[in-house]
């Protein structure tokens, strides 16, 4: 049974990344944790309010928490008759991202699925206080952002960038190939370059990349670099109607030590379609 962790803050895009979740893995054996964690740091901005005025806000969370929880549990199982899922919910007092290392750590997740533009109405603020924190401190684990007004029906084609400077590791890629074959779609491989000279270590990775994709459908696309890369992936994923981007967060990107452009943050700021971030492994090749 696969393990997928919801975290929410009741927000629109939260819910909308839950249904996703659920709408991708229709046809899976899923158990779906939701998780809500409410930051006690947050009272120490009251500064010189009583410990009793504290504890009474306090408990306004802990409750306000609970009560949300139950609503999206008791909405889920009216109205998701899927015999294939089960739920259940968590509130936590804590900061979200040391929640999410707790639960991955003791539950064995298999994929976080995220919304990008939380309660505030701020993506930017959102994403950087939130989703941009578990990406970088949950680096072997895979995340799936949702973008605000993204729409899943069916997945027919991944696309998936590389500049083939770093060889890929069997599991890192698992989570893509899974997903693209549940849905038996089209994995496009697109590289992004001024020029398209591969090196022997380019050529050599590329090869490893074939082997690894072996058993799904895919192919190999050469993608000319004009104002930056997230313009070039966007174009490429509007003009092939793309449902899903996946990338490989590595620490140090190709494209960031050339030319100094934060890639996987902006696509995750700007994709109009959810980004599959891969896990960085440490397990053999």
């Amino acid at each position: 049974m696969k393990k997928i962790l919801l975290p929410t803050d009741f927000s629109d895009n939260a819910r909308n990344a839950i249904f996703t979740a659920l709408k991708i893995y229709a046809q899976v054996k899923c158990e779906f944790i939701i998780l809500h964690a409410f930051e006690p740091k947050a009272l120490n901005m009251l500064g010189q309010k009583s410990q009793q005025r504290l504890g009474v806000i306090y408990d306004s969370l802990e409750k306000y928490s609970a009560q949300e929880l139950d609503k999206i549990l008791d909405y889920l199982n009216k109205n998701h008759k899927n015999p294939n899922h089960s739920f259940k919910t968590i509130s936590k007092s804590a900061i979200l991202e040391d929640s999410i290392k707790e639960l991955v750590s003791a539950g064995d997740v298999d994929l976080i699925v995220m919304g990008t533009q939380g309660a505030t109405g701020t993506k930017e603020i959102f994403l950087g206080s939130n989703t941009v924190k578990v990406l970088k401190q949950l680096k072997n684990n895979s995340v799936l952002v949702v973008p605000k007004d993204y729409n899943f029906q069916q997945l027919k084609t991944v696309v998936f960038p590389t500049d083939y400077t770093r060889m890929y590791k069997k599991f890192e890629l698992l989570p893509m190939t899974e997903m693209a074959r549940l849905w038996n779609a089209t994995i496009k491989v697109i590289h992004i370059g001024v020029e398209f000279i591969l090196s022997d270590v380019q050529k050599t990775n590329m090869k490893i990349l074939q082997e690894r994709l072996a058993g799904s459908e895919y192919s190999l696309h050469q993608i000319s670099f004009e104002a930056n890369v997230e313009h070039s992936v966007e174009q490429f994923v509007t003009e092939n109607h793309a449902d899903l981007l996946s990338i490989l967060r590595h620490q140090h990107s190709f494209w960031e030590r050339v030319i100094g452009e934060p890639v996987i943050k902006k696509i995750a700021f700007h994709s109009k379609v959810a980004v599959l971030f891969l896990p960085e492994q440490t397990m053999p090749i």
